[in-house]
């Protein structure tokens, strides 16, 4: 792990990814597991920072509450489209009505290829193929033909073994954007924190705000985030020791 910056909390906004960052990634979505004493570091944290913490995840609103219980958090959801602020309110598209056959498609493909798996957010679909990466081409191409038709309000966003449809209005760096011009975000610094290309619109927002963005992982050319740590366990004891806490 390369040093991570000097900071005191109550000077930045942090902004961070959940899978591969907060996390480690499991086989399945369902499978992975939140280190009991996360949640509490998070909850320190926002409250060290007066509420300028916010979840930017490709993982739905109801999904992030079960991950992260009792802690409420502003969340970014399914890749900044679903809008969750400090005081509660929620901002989401309708969903769109192309998903419904483009669904259907989906999980006709993903029966018919063992090893895949559709995960349904309600505002967007997601085929994954972890246990079958020699499947990525297939995948990309079913998902992105599947999306062809609707371009105008859906997009394909491709991740690790993963490609998405999603609402095309929104990203992560929009989401932030948003989150600070919000009372308790608005005269901070952004920090945003991640592992992904999902990720890469957020880092370059941070920095074009004039805060910093840190990856988890291997440096990726054309980046906008430098090397930070090697792997969540990097990530999560950096958090603990921002708010002085001990990792569980």
């Amino acid at each position: 792990m390369t040093e991570t910056p000097p900071l005191t909390p109550d000077d930045w906004a942090f902004f961070l990814d959940i899978d591969g960052t907060l996390i480690d990634i499991a086989p399945t979505p369902d499978t992975v597991v939140v280190p009991p004493g996360l949640p509490g570091i998070l909850g320190r944290l926002r409250d060290s920072t007066g509420g300028a913490l916010a979840l930017l995840t490709g993982r739905g609103l109801d999904t992030v509450d079960r991950l992260f219980t009792p802690v409420r958090l502003p969340v970014g959801a399914v890749h900044g489209t679903e809008l969750r602020f400090p005081d509660g309110r929620i901002e989401a598209p309708a969903v769109a009505d192309a998903l419904s056959g483009i669904r259907n498609r989906l999980a006709d493909f993903v029966a018919g290829h063992a090893g895949t798996l559709l995960e349904d957010k309600g505002l967007a679909l997601a085929v994954h193929f972890r246990a079958v990466p020699e499947l990525h081409d297939a995948v990309e191409a079913e998902v992105r033909e599947a999306a062809a038709a609707a371009e105008d309000v859906l997009t394909v966003q491709p991740g690790k073994a993963v490609f998405e449809i999603r609402p095309a209005h929104a990203d992560k760096g929009h989401a932030l954007g948003v989150f600070m011009e919000n009372p308790g975000f608005k005269g901070k610094r952004p920090l945003a924190v991640g592992d992904d290309v999902t990720d890469e619109s957020m880092f370059k927002e941070a920095v074009r705000r004039g805060g910093r963005a840190l990856r988890v992982g291997d440096a990726q050319q054309g980046s906008h985030a430098r090397q930070a740590f090697d792997n969540p366990d990097g990530v999560r004891a950096w958090l603990a020791d921002l708010v002085g806490q001990q990792l569980r």
